[in-house]
């Protein structure tokens, strides 16, 4: 018996079968990266929330061992605190009390840019802003030697408000968060990451985080079609009493 073979032997695909093939595995890469995509971001986000607590410990360290926060960084201070002409640790005069960055150098943290800046895994500079404000008689309390020890802790709890910490921008105030969601409204210093979109986000939330005042807006990611815009701004602060636990503990206080 002579066995017969189909007319396709040897001739491989066709190019209608090669265009569905590839169209097979990309729709599949396609769908893979979706999810790689999403665990890269939530991988950068849990790194951010380990340079921030890293940050928080540095801080704390170094109130504990100068009697004071450090002023944030300047633009062009290569991650040294920056003060005004006439400033220093004595009267803590900084530069940029409310839109500067995280002074690592200073503080002795990594991982930085070439120019000293702290910075998050999508290699923006990690900001922080500092309270300003006088508090019994004392000004820039949180920033200068012993400033925290002369307004005094009572005097300090007693100030209606330090830097604010809102759920959203809608209905804050000027220097706080009015009739918003208050997370806190004593924070002697704020900082954070502008997240993946380097605080490109529109809206009404995340522009608050980087316009030199008072109030910032701290809540989970969300898209641009949200009510307050895109937002993935991480924001931390420290609280006003683990700052003196820390400055009790080191023989800064009372």
């Amino acid at each position: 018996m002579r066995l017969t073979y189909g007319t396709r032997r040897g001739q491989g695909f066709t190019l209608v079968e090669l265009a569905i093939v590839l169209m097979i595995v990309g729709v599949l890469i396609g769908g893979l990266m979706v999810p790689l995509s999403a665990q890269l971001d939530i991988r950068n986000r849990a790194e951010t929330d380990r340079t921030l607590a890293d940050a928080r410990e540095a801080l704390l360290g170094y109130a504990a061992a100068n009697g004071r926060l450090p002023c944030p960084a300047s633009a062009t201070s290569n991650g040294q605190e920056a003060f005004v002409a006439g400033g220093s640790a004595a009267n803590g005069n900084c530069a940029d009390f409310y839109g500067g960055f995280l002074p690592a150098v200073t503080l002795g943290i990594t991982p930085t840019d070439p120019n000293g800046f702290a910075v998050d895994p999508w290699g923006q500079r990690i900001r922080y802003a500092a309270y300003s404000g006088t508090i019994n008689s004392v000004s820039n309390p949180f920033t200068r030697t012993d400033g925290i020890k002369n307004a005094t802790m009572t005097s300090i709890a007693a100030t209606t408000h330090l830097l604010s910490v809102c759920a959203t921008a809608t209905g804050i105030g000027a220097s706080d968060c009015g009739t918003a969601v208050k997370l806190t409204d004593k924070a002697p210093v704020v900082f954070f990451s502008t997240g993946k979109n380097a605080g490109a986000g529109a809206g009404t939330d995340e522009p608050k985080n980087t316009d030199g005042d008072l109030v910032f807006i701290s809540h989970e990611p969300t898209a641009a079609s949200a009510p307050g815009g895109e937002f993935d701004d991480i924001v931390t602060w420290l609280s006003p009493n683990v700052l003196y636990n820390r400055l009790i503990a080191a023989g800064q206080l009372p």
